[in-house]
């Protein structure tokens, strides 16, 4: 394989996306790993801290169908995939998609959705297909849900179950930017004018070509080790109410590839797992810990507890 391809793929997704997102350059590479990794990922953040401009200006990066969803209440599961209506000129029903049928999807405000509405995302996330009035309809490659939700607000909510928790790739978080960035943030042009001035710097083609090299990455079996050492440890942990799945491990694991791919590797190291652990895993656990700040500041110090293979050799 050839990581030079991986490294700029990342650059200039990177650089693009930094136009509008100061100094959030760890965060824009999480998402695409993530999207390398035909993963889906739930951004969790204080509003106003540019998770929507983030997702915009990514959509505008990697050339993708972009659509919005604002989840509320009353939203019903054919708002998103699609229903099928009778046409009175034709004189048979036909089959209008919805929203999901698209590459990109930003669900925004997920948890004010009611649990019905967030079910009907779990086919599309997972299956990566929609089934309306026993129908199956394939979706359009590449597919990543991007959703948000508001920590500070619950009235009106309803807390994503632990299956769909599980079935996002990793939790992300924005956080707000340095002084000096903000300032620049702040006297400039409107986001929203600047995404639109964005072109496309990656192709499908190449997407493709680089999901389909990142399982030539060499993982050994000291990293292997230390990956399965970190899943164990949650689940051995008293104070969590259940530990990381295996799909989780599944995550951590092709996390990482991806990750030592985009910094010109061909085999992971034990600083790429480290480095992950904590989007990747932390919404995975339950019991003790509820914040998004308090679970990954939990799986940091649980692997900082770990032995990194080869530390005391």
């Amino acid at each position: 394989m050839d990581t030079a391809l991986f490294k700029s793929y990342r650059d200039r997704i990177v650089d693009n996306c930094g136009k509008i997102i100061l100094g959030k350059d760890d965060a824009i590479e999480k998402v695409i790993v993530c999207f390398l990794c035909s993963g889906h990922i739930l951004l969790e953040d204080v509003p106003g801290t540019g998770k929507t401009m983030l997702l915009r200006a990514f959509s505008k990066s990697i050339g993708g169908d972009f659509r919005r969803v604002q989840f509320t209440p009353d939203l019903l599961p054919s708002d998103l995939t699609g229903i099928n209506f009778y046409n009175t000129k034709a004189g048979e029903f036909e089959f209008r998609p919805g929203p999901l049928f698209s590459q990109v999807i930003l669900a925004d405000e997920i948890n004010r959705a009611t649990p019905r509405t967030q079910s009907s995302l779990l086919e599309a996330m997972e299956e990566r297909q929609i089934s309306v009035d026993g129908t199956t309809y394939q979706m359009a490659e590449p597919f990543i849900v991007m959703a948000t939700q508001n920590p500070l607000e619950s009235y009106g909510t309803f807390p994503l179950p632990d299956a769909q928790m599980d079935r996002f790739f990793m939790r992300l978080s924005l956080g707000y930017m340095k002084r000096e960035e903000e300032i620049k943030v702040i006297s400039r042009r409107l986001a929203s004018d600047l995404v639109k001035e964005l072109g496309c710097v990656v192709t499908a083609e190449e997407t493709a070509a680089l999901k389909a090299q990142i399982s030539e990455v060499t993982v050994s079996d000291d990293v292997m080790d230390y990956i399965m050492n970190i899943i164990s440890a949650t689940r051995n942990d008293s104070k969590l109410a259940r530990g990381v799945s295996t799909r989780g491990g599944i995550c951590l694991f092709r996390a990482a590839q991806a990750k030592a791919a985009l910094n010109g590797r061909d085999y992971v190291i034990p600083e790429d797992v480290r480095d992950l652990a904590p989007a990747v895993l932390a919404h995975r656990v339950g019991g003790g810990t509820t914040s998004r700040e308090d679970s990954e500041a939990y799986i940091a110090r649980l692997v900082k507890e770990v032995k990194v293979p080869l530390e005391a050799e």
